[in-house]
């Protein structure tokens, strides 16, 4: 059995639009979880909190600007 192969004007474009949209809202997503961390590891003194949040909203933060310049 043979399986159609991506070849057409959408072979160079692994992901669809959706999937873009989806990586987008993620990123938001995980902007609002940092956040949440951040103040949860203030207010909880406690420092793997404030590290792991800090570093997923900076990462989020990346890609979303990447993003927005047309890098990714």
């Amino acid at each position: 059995m043979r399986y159609r192969t991506d070849e057409g004007p959408n072979a160079a474009y692994p992901y669809s639009e959706s999937m873009h949209q989806m990586l987008s809202l993620t990123m938001v997503i995980a902007i609002v979880i940092g956040l949440i961390f951040i103040v949860a590891g203030r207010k909880g003194r406690s420092l793997w909190m404030l590290v792991w949040g800090s570093g997923l909203l900076i990462l989020a933060v990346a890609y979303l600007v990447a993003d927005f310049v047309g890098f990714i």
